[in-house]
């Protein structure tokens, strides 16, 4: 009887080791997945780091790089600079975008960045990676045309085929071919360094990332213009001289913004791709956006799915948008108070040359998600 008790209690102390086991192990590989290159955005790269002598290789001090993306940073240390740039303008073209949603693209820590509200593969998190790889492709792209890389100069994009004939095809104009290759490969890496089984969810999700990333860097490269300056004697413009130009971020943002909200739904089907849950909408092209899980429930603070909720968030009482206090409050109803507002007034132009304001305080009302 004793050796029998002895026995169970052996098995008790192993399955406990064992839990304790599992419980850190999932624990540790929850914290290795939450962590995101997106945390460069948030903890910029300064440039004096990469060249300090006897200092620790500035590679192994990044945090939530992956192996494929580290390999590329000791490669190219002089792009993280811009690739922090890029994630930190992505973020903040995020945040704009939604600024009157009910998910309004908040971060919640230096590390995760938006927090687990990214495990769900929804429109919102589409919409996220989308803007990031954008970023990045936007700041490299024109570190490129600044000399700033070692590795990339000025564009060599060939003359366009419209552009006439007595214009210059010349300048220097943003290299959105090396932005968008370079952005592909290190934006990607993560992605495709995962081995999960075909066809499972998580492959599915693996997809989507791989879609939305596309979706970015394609905005980003579409959208960049062709910008002439004329030359010739008083202003005449008898010359032009023409390059490549990326277009103003936040026409990416917007375009992107549309982009979301015509986001296609998907599953993975049985041969491992990504199908349209309705095969009557057409399959999305690789500048749209997809998603394969439905967005959670905004409204209230959910720490499993990471929703910040809508409590003590500024509502508009005249609209009937998701700015307006019914729909952002989700019904909650809301909160008055006054505020002082601060703002220029009274503006006049000086010559020569600027403009002189004076600053006026209101008093307004102001309305709280309860």
């Amino acid at each position: 009887m004793d050796m029998a008790r002895g026995t169970l209690r052996g098995r008790r102390s192993g399955l406990r080791a064992l839990l304790v086991v599992v419980l850190v192990t999932c624990g540790s590989q929850l914290w290795v997945d939450a962590n995101s290159w997106w945390s460069l955005g948030m903890n910029p790269v300064q440039r004096s780091e990469m060249y300090i002598i006897g200092a620790q290789p500035l590679c192994s001090q990044l945090s939530g790089l992956s192996q494929g993306q580290r390999k590329l940073c000791q490669l190219y240390q002089d792009h993280m600079v811009y690739i922090g740039e890029g994630a930190k303008t992505g973020i903040g073209e995020c945040q704009y975008q939604f600024r009157q949603r009910r998910w309004n693209c908040s971060t919640v820590d230096n590390t995760s960045v938006f927090g687990r509200v990214m495990h769900i593969g929804s429109r919102e998190t589409a919409f996220t990676y989308a803007i990031s790889a954008a970023g990045v492709v936007n700041a490299i792209s024109r570190a490129c045309r600044e000399g700033e890389l070692s590795t990339c100069g000025c564009s060599r994009a060939a003359r366009p085929r419209d552009l006439q004939r007595d214009w210059l095809w010349g300048g220097c104009g943003d290299n959105v071919d090396y932005g968008y290759r370079f952005a592909r490969e290190f934006v990607d890496a993560r992605e495709r360094e995962k081995n999960h089984p075909r066809g499972s969810e998580e492959h599915a999700r693996t997809l989507m990332n791989l879609q939305n990333n596309e979706a970015g860097r394609q905005a980003v490269y579409n959208l960049a213009n062709v910008a002439c300056k004329c030359h010739g004697v008083s202003g005449s413009c008898s010359l032009k001289t023409c390059w490549l130009q990326l277009a103003d971020f936040r026409r990416v943002g917007e375009f992107l913004k549309e982009k979301y909200d015509s986001a296609a739904a998907m599953r993975i089907g049985r041969k491992g791709k990504l199908e349209l849950v309705n095969s009557r909408f057409n399959a999305p092209t690789p500048e749209d956006l997809v998603y394969i899980d439905p967005s959670p429930d905004y409204c209230l603070r959910n720490e499993t799915t990471g929703s910040l909720g809508t409590q003590g968030r500024l509502c508009n009482k005249t609209s009937e948008g998701m700015d307006g206090c019914e729909l952002m409050c989700c019904g909650r109803g809301y909160d008055q108070f006054k505020a002082y507002q601060h703002e220029r007034c009274h503006c006049k132009f000086h010559w020569c040359c600027y403009v002189k304001c004076k600053r006026c305080t209101t008093l307004v009302d102001q309305f709280v998600c309860k």
